[in-house]
């Protein structure tokens, strides 16, 4: 069994005593997805004998870094950003907003972030340690439809920036300045393909590499396109594709060199309501080319494996975690977090969300989340109902395009549960005890969810039938924590504590 475990909201780990159907399987070999959660749009780098990687987070504050030591096996260790301070980002309005597919590159001993958000512009960060602090977020360029930037420095010094088109394409290369926060030029279109995006800059024994996704997220494949020069003309080659397996849409990724010379490819595949979760293809050159994945068809291009020898040796597992200083960087607002609004005691290790004014649980300020992991999985929360008022709604939510809610609610002075389906509120009963305990149990390969309420933490009563989710806003599903009050005045507090996260399957 291995398990994820929140200890009163301070510390996460996942402990292996037996591999799950996905990930490090102890026995010397890995079975895809490696990250069996919502990494959607990976980008992975070495340094020295150390894995980082980045994912899209959207609409939700932070965008992770994780590190690894085997390429399998990963932690989240910091977060880049909390906030965005531009129009909207206070108020819930950028559903499918924000970090859009970013990338990650180590250069003169700084980490470097871009990204770009459909609305507000081309980002970036730096920080001399992935774990941070990471620096204020510059931006770049104020400008609306740019997507999947990566920076690149040639052997001469000269920075460069690719990036695509809102929509997919075509994909254009800009000079930028050696500290990479200025762009120089209106950019070079150097390809134009089917959807083509994504675009990840390498260069090997002269010849520079664009590695980018084409087709569409659900049915795309992976393209390499290659020239003597970053500005063309390029040579194709498309290098992976779904062929005769169940790995829909492979693509969008990153073509990293291990400590030991060989070579693997991440991208995701979209799953319904994970999201996009993370795969690890073996990947070698032949003729100056990279081949990924193994060619199972005999056509020439390369197919996803499902089972694969490790990458290196290692006796780590995943394993999310942190010091107890603070919330651990698993947690991820939804938009703007109201910091006068929420406190996390370090000694109790109780969170308190001020119930902010909100008339549905989607335009809710303190909404707390994080991914949801693996086929099978369960999340408790207790929760304290004594200072919320009249109007005020807590508890434990259940999110993808649907907003899904159990929790406790002041009605007359007195406490209910209730549940919560798309903005629709239905009181459950009374409440007797201020201190309740809430439960979701995820089966996420059949697509069913099951919200429960109970006052003793050991018998759980169902709250509504089981439901399925489905991905919304570009993000796959994830559970949370949430307060709020349909008064049109901030109201009471709820405090919650001991949240476990267990994972099965």
């Amino acid at each position: 069994m291995r398990w994820i475990v929140l200890l009163s909201l301070a510390s996460l780990t996942m402990n292996a005593q037996r591999p799950l159907d996905w990930g490090d399987q102890l026995n010397g070999t890995y079975k895809n997805p490696v990250l069996n959660a919502d990494y959607s749009d990976p980008d992975v780098i070495r340094v020295d004998d150390r894995y980082y990687m980045v994912a899209s987070d959207f609409h939700f504050m932070g965008m992770q870094v994780l590190e690894s030591n085997d390429m399998v096996n990963w932690q989240i260790i910091s977060q880049i950003y909390r906030r965005f301070d531009y129009p909207g980002w206070d108020s819930n309005d950028h559903y499918g907003g924000g970090s859009w597919a970013p990338a990650i590159r180590y250069h003169n001993g700084l980490f470097y972030v871009y990204f770009c958000t459909p609305d507000e512009g081309l980002f970036m960060a730096t920080a001399t340690d992935a774990r941070g602090p990471w620096s204020p977020l510059h931006c770049v360029k104020a400008v609306e439809k740019w997507e999947d930037p990566c920076p690149f420095w040639d052997d001469d010094g000269q920075a460069y920036l690719g990036r695509s088109q809102y929509g997919a394409g075509p994909i254009i290369i800009h000079r930028m300045t050696a500290d990479g926060r200025q762009l120089l030029d209106d950019g070079v279109t150097v390809y134009t393909g089917p959807v083509a995006e994504g675009t990840k800059i390498m260069k090997r024994r002269g010849y520079y590499y664009l590695i980018i996704p084409e087709g569409g997220v659900c049915c795309g494949w992976q393209t390499v396109l290659r020239s003597r020069s970053i500005y063309g003309p390029y040579e194709k080659r498309v290098v992976l594709e779904q062929g005769s397996t169940n790995v829909n849409g492979p693509h969008q990724g990153a073509l990293v060199e291990a400590k030991d010379s060989t070579w693997w490819f991440y991208h995701f595949q979209e799953t319904h309501p994970r999201g996009r979760v993370v795969h690890l293809q073996p990947a070698r050159w032949k003729d100056d080319w990279p081949l990924i994945g193994v060619d199972i068809d005999g056509n020439g291009i390369g197919e996803p494996v499902t089972v694969w020898s490790s990458p290196n040796s290692s006796s780590s597992s995943t394993s999310f975690t942190s010091s107890s200083s603070s919330l651990t960087p698993i947690w991820q607002w939804n938009h703007n977090p109201v910091d006068s609004a929420w406190s996390f005691d370090v000694r109790s290790g109780c969170l308190t969300l001020q119930a902010l004014p909100a008339d549905c649980l989607k335009a809710s300020r303190n909404m707390l989340t994080q991914k949801t992991v693996g086929y099978e999985s369960e999340a408790t929360v207790t929760v304290d109902g004594s200072g919320l008022h009249d109007g005020d709604h807590a508890g434990l939510l259940c999110t993808g395009k649907q907003f899904m809610g159990v929790g406790i609610c002041r009605t007359e002075g007195k406490l209910h549960f209730y549940l919560e389906q798309d903005g629709q509120r239905t009181q459950l009963g009374r409440c007797p005890k201020n201190k309740v305990y809430l439960r979701v149990t995820i089966d996420s390969e059949r697509n069913l969810h099951q919200l429960a309420t109970s006052t003793d933490g050991r018998r759980f009563t169902p709250a509504g039938k089981p439901f399925p989710l489905r991905m919304g806003y570009w993000k796959g599903s994830r559970i949370g924590l949430f307060c709020y009050t349909t008064s049109s005045v901030s109201g009471g507090k709820a405090r919650f504590s001991s949240f476990r996260y267990d994972v099965t399957r």
